[in-house]
C-alpha cells in the first residue's frame, strides 16, 4: 500500500486529478493515445515503483487527457507476467487506477484465433475470460480495494457491452464476441494446445489481460474488453509460423478502427 500511495501521490502531484476512465493499450494499439487531448505524457520509467515494458509495440507512457469527452488515464504498453514481473507488478498501475479515481476500465490486445470462424482483423468483444496465468490476488489480500474472495460471474459489463454493439452497428464495423483465454507465454501456442484451447471453451487466445481484469474487479471497477486478431490458430501441424513482427503489422492496420470505435463508446457512456 505505502508503494502504490507514493505513486498515485506522485502522479497527482503533476496536477492529475480524478480520470474517469482507465486505458490498456496492447501491442501495437498505442495509437489510440494519440487521439487523446490535452495530453500530459508521462514516461514509466519516471513514475516511482512502475516497470519497464520490454514487449515490442509497447511504448511505455502513462497518458492523461480527454477522450470521447471524458477524462482518460491511458497505459500506452502494459506489462506482462512473460517479462519476469511478479503478478503484482503486471497488475500495479491498475491499483494506481483505482487510486487515482478510475471507475471503468477498457483492456485490450492483440489475440489469436481459437475460433475458426475468426480471421485476422476481426475485432472480438471478451464476454468472459478462461485464466491459465497465476492469480494475481494471491498472498495477502488488500483489503483496501476489495475482499479476499471476489465474484468473477459478472467480470465484463453487460451495460458497457450494449453500447459498444451499438456503436459498431452505426460505425458499420463487424464484431465478433468470444472467450479470451490468458495463458503465460512467451512462446506461441502448439497445434495440440490451440485444441485444447477451443475445447475448453475458448475463442481466442492471448498472453496478457487477465490479470488487470482480475484485479480490476477486486477494485469494483466496470470493465470491458476487446482483442484484435492478429493470428490465426494452426491446429494441423503444418509449416506456418507465427511471430511477433506479424502481430504487430496486424494489430497497426486494425488500430484505426479500434480507436473509433473505443472513442465513440466512450463518447456514449
Amino acid at each position: 500500500m505505502s508503494k502504490i500511495e507514493e505513486t498515485a501521490n506522485y502522479l497527482k502531484a503533476k496536477g492529475i486529478s480524478s480520470p474517469e476512465i482507465g486505458i490498456v493499450l496492447g501491442s501495437g494499439l498505442g495509437d489510440l493515445a494519440d487521439k487523446i487531448e490535452n495530453a500530459t505524457i508521462v514516461a514509466y520509467n519516471e513514475i516511482p515503483n512502475f516497470k519497464t515494458s520490454t514487449a515490442i509495440g509497447h511504448k511505455g507512457n502513462l497518458i492523461f487527457g480527454t477522450l470521447g469527452g471524458k477524462k482518460v488515464m491511458a497505459m500506452q504498453g502494459r506489462f506482462h507476467y512473460y517479462e519476469g514481473y511478479t503478478m503484482q507488478e503486471v497488475t500495479f498501475p491498475i491499483r494506481i487506477m483505482a487510486c487515482m479515481g478510475v471507475k471503468i476500465l477498457f483492456v485490450s490486445n492483440a489475440a489469436g484465433a481459437v475460433n475458426p470462424s475468426y480471421k485476422v482483423g476481426d475485432l472480438m468483444i471478451i464476454t468472459d475470460h478462461i485464466n491459465l496465468l497465476p492469480n494475481p490476488l494471491i498472498g495477502p489480500n488488500l483489503d483496501e480495494f476489495g475482499v479476499r474472495f471476489p465474484d468473477m460471474t459478472t467480470t465484463y459489463s453487460c451495460r458497457i457491452h450494449k453500447l459498444a454493439i451499438n456503436c459498431a452497428e452505426l460505425m458499420g464495423i463487424e464484431l465478433r464476441q468470444g472467450v479470451y483465454v490468458g495463458n503465460t507465454g512467451p512462446s506461441y501456442e502448439t497445434p495440440a494446445e490451440y485444441k485444447f484451447y477451443a475445447a475448453i471453451g475458448g475463442d481466442a487466445v492471448g498472453m496478457s489481460t487477465v490479470p488487470e481484469v482480475i484485479v480490476g474487479r477486486h477494485c469494483g471497477l466496470e470493465i470491458f474488453g476487446m482483442s484484435i486478431i492478429t493470428n490465426q490458430a494452426n491446429d494441423l501441424n503444418e509449416e506456418t509460423l507465427n511471430n511477433g513482427d506479424d502481430v504487430i503489422e496486424a494489430a497497426n492496420k486494425a488500430t484505426e478502427k479500434v480507436s473509433a470505435l473505443f472513442q465513440q463508446i466512450i463518447a456514449s457512456i
